[in-house]
């Protein structure tokens, strides 16, 4: 990873801030932060797109609590997921506490009355997800005067989840903001129309162009029916020790996954949305401390979870769209370590490949195993055409007559039950009900 050897002492920021990296051993900055720092105290909207893990949050963190703690005001964060919510909250805890300013964290599955305290404290940063958001602007919970800077953090991401219209609302109540942070490792059409919208004159800083996977992350694709998958994650987790990261479409597919890799023998926990957010909270933790060596997670915590040593990510199935495999695949090979990432593909799904293969600008790397049997791709024209119950009719000349209009077409005599054919023939042959 490309660093500034000066660390962070020509970036602009203050002494006291200064101070405080050096001792949390912050040393040298991240491109992104290197980049994003200087303007982003300059006071203008910036739009960041890097790849996962290269440190975005502190890139926006560190610009916005000095400005806070020398001009006052309040800082809004957006998030997609809780579990993000909760990393963003930790990453910026320790500058916060070094300033003797404070955060509110509201997000969804937890109650309100926490809430509703650590907002009568008057934080300096609010970090939320659209729909707690919401909630609390609804009942009059919350007044967002005093917030001067907004940072839409994984928008692409806030977007794709249906939170739209639920961040025009929020946005709609910042009366009084002064600068728009817009930061993601993907920037889609839908993301550019809502910078354009509530952004002025947005800087733009990619590290990467958009959609670029993380360079310390090899990858290969495994082409295999569904049937073998939990085979191939067998022979995975016996090859890779270290702790893995396993994504499924849905939350009954995580849950069935979750069940075979227990039977395997390893210590393993689920995250999705149809766990209690305490749940969730205890597997995320038990993921991070190494009591579970395998979290299985379907894509709302894609953009949620931060755990330097995660060496193995396995895409069960494929994302529903590319960008999220960004995404996914970016969980491992953070902060300049090296890290996996096996993708499952089954012959029919040479579309999807290709797509995420465009997106990455590259060929993701085909992997086969003695153990299993070769699969490839089927593209629509090779599959075999289907046959007919009666054979295959000879080609060139047309069945029976061509002038002729198959049965039930509307056209042409049509063929009476046979009960009723049956009566006309016994009511034209009166002999057969004389009496003998």
């Amino acid at each position: 990873m490309n660093t500034s050897d000066a660390g962070f002492y020509h970036l602009g920021l203050a002494p006291d801030m200064l101070k405080i990296l050096d001792k949390l051993k912050f040393v040298t900055p991240t491109p992104i932060q290197h980049q994003a720092i200087p303007i982003a105290l300059e006071g203008k909207d910036i739009m960041g797109v890097a790849q996962t893990g290269t440190g975005k949050t502190l890139a926006f963190g560190i610009p916005t609590i000095q400005r806070l703690a020398a001009e006052g005001g309040q800082a809004l964060i957006l998030v997609p997921t809780r579990e993000l919510a909760m990393q963003v909250d930790e990453a910026l805890d320790p500058l916060l506490r070094a300033y003797k300013m404070t955060s509110a964290v509201l997000i969804g599955g937890v109650k309100m009355y926490g809430q509703l305290m650590d907002l009568k404290r008057n934080p300096s940063v609010i970090i939320a997800t659209p729909g707690r958001m919401n909630d609390h602007i609804y009942q009059g919970t919350i007044g967002l005067g005093d917030v001067s800077v907004v940072i839409l953090d994984e928008a692409d991401r806030m977007l794709d989840m249906g939170f739209e219209p639920q961040v025009k609302s929020i946005l709609r109540c910042v009366t009084n903001k002064e600068q728009t942070l817009l930061f993601s490792a993907t920037m889609p059409p839908d993301v550019l129309k809502l910078a354009t919208k509530y952004m002025e004159l947005p800087l733009t800083i990619e590290i990467a162009p958009s959609g670029t996977a993380a360079k310390d992350v090899s990858q290969e694709l495994f082409i295999v029916s569904e049937r073998l998958k939990n085979e191939v994650v067998k022979m995975l987790l016996q090859r890779h020790h270290g702790t893995a990261l396993i994504f499924t479409r849905t939350k009954m597919k995580a849950s069935r996954v979750t069940r075979h890799i227990r039977e395997m023998g390893a210590k393993v926990a689920e995250i999705h949305s149809d766990r209690s957010m305490s749940q969730r909270t205890q597997a995320m933790d038990g993921f991070k401390r190494g009591r579970y060596r395998v979290l299985v997670a379907t894509d709302i915590a894609a953009r949620g979870i931060d755990v330097s040593k995660i060496e193995l990510v396995i895409n069960y199935d494929l994302p529903d769209d590319a960008e999220n495999y960004v995404h996914r695949i970016g969980r491992t090979g953070r902060a300049g370590k090296e890290g996996h990432a096996v993708t499952f593909a089954t012959p029919t799904q040479s579309h999807d490949i290709h797509k995420i293969e465009n997106l990455i600008k590259m060929t993701l790397p085909r992997s086969k195993h003695p153990k299993f049997a070769d699969a490839s791709f089927v593209d629509g024209e090779s599959r075999p055409p289907r046959r007919r119950s009666g054979g295959r009719r000879p080609q060139g000349k047309p069945q029976g007559n061509p002038k002729s209009k198959p049965r039930g077409s509307g056209s042409g005599p049509k063929h009476k039950p046979r009960q009723a054919r049956a009566h006309k023939r016994n009511t034209n042959h009166p002999s057969r009900y004389k009496k003998k």
